[in-house]
């Protein structure tokens, strides 16, 4: 009964799909594919998540501790049939119950996801410019797929080592710098990178994500110091410390 009356309620929403690779790419990086057998119908653009449900919203849990129900992750890649969704998770320190699936997933585990979403995509602009570290990445490789090798990008990448480094699509002007071991919270390291970038002008448009004093700290240089709009400044707040969910 339960689930039928989920079913009539958020079914339109929601695809099943099974887990069919999960394995590492990075020390602190997954990648888990997800296929559903049949073409995902709902509109997507990269940038843009999924919400994968780790508790019925109608269960006895889901309804006491709704915040405990679904994670969001970003999409990494669509298959050309529609069928098969990567994503590519970020493997940080802590328990929460999405970082729990991610490093339980298997082969052959079902779950349920909830359509993409998100404003977090490229618009038209004279360049791009992407800034942000391991968990930014994951976005920023479709975003930055999606623009195609004609496009001007620029940018700073922020990872822990060389060997986190995410693999990314051909960008020349992408910077990758690395912590060794500073903290990622109001990232110094990435924000001297920022601070260094050649960029041509402010007529671009700018894509910042990562953990939340970091995004804060790039967005009002580039405002403060190098004169860009506010409104050319998309900024996405992934991660802070203490909080969940913030994606």
């Amino acid at each position: 009964m339960a689930r039928t009356l989920r079913d009539r309620l958020f079914g339109k929403y929601a695809m099943e799909a099974t887990v069919t690779v999960a394995e590492q790419v990075t020390p602190t990086m997954r990648r888990i594919r997800l296929e559903t057998g049949q073409p995902v119908a709902f509109p997507y653009v990269p940038g843009q998540h999924i919400r994968i449900e780790l508790k019925d919203p109608l269960s006895v849990a889901g309804i006491l501790r709704p915040s405990e129900t679904l994670r969001t992750y970003t999409i990494w890649d669509l298959a050309p049939d529609r069928k098969a969704i990567e994503l590519r998770v970020h493997l940080y320190g802590g328990d929460g119950i999405g970082l729990r699936w991610a490093r339980a997933a298997r082969p052959g585990d079902r779950v349920t996801f909830w359509w993409p979403q998100g404003d977090f995509f490229t618009r038209e602009a004279a360049y791009h410019v992407f800034i942000g570290e391991e968990t930014a990445s994951a976005a920023f490789g479709p975003m930055i797929r999606a623009l195609g090798a004609s496009a001007e990008v620029f940018g700073a990448l922020e990872s822990e080592t060389p060997e986190h480094d995410l693999p990314m699509p051909e960008a020349p002007s992408l910077r990758r710098v690395h912590r060794h071991g500073a903290s990622a919270i109001a990232s110094r390291v990435l924000f001297a990178a920022v601070a260094g970038l050649d960029l041509p002008g402010n007529t671009g448009a700018a894509y910042v994500a990562g953990e939340a004093r970091t995004c804060q700290l790039v967005r009002d240089f580039l405002v403060r110091e190098r004169n860009w709009p506010r409104a050319s400044i998309k900024t996405k707040p992934f991660w802070a410390p203490g909080k969940r969910g913030l994606h």
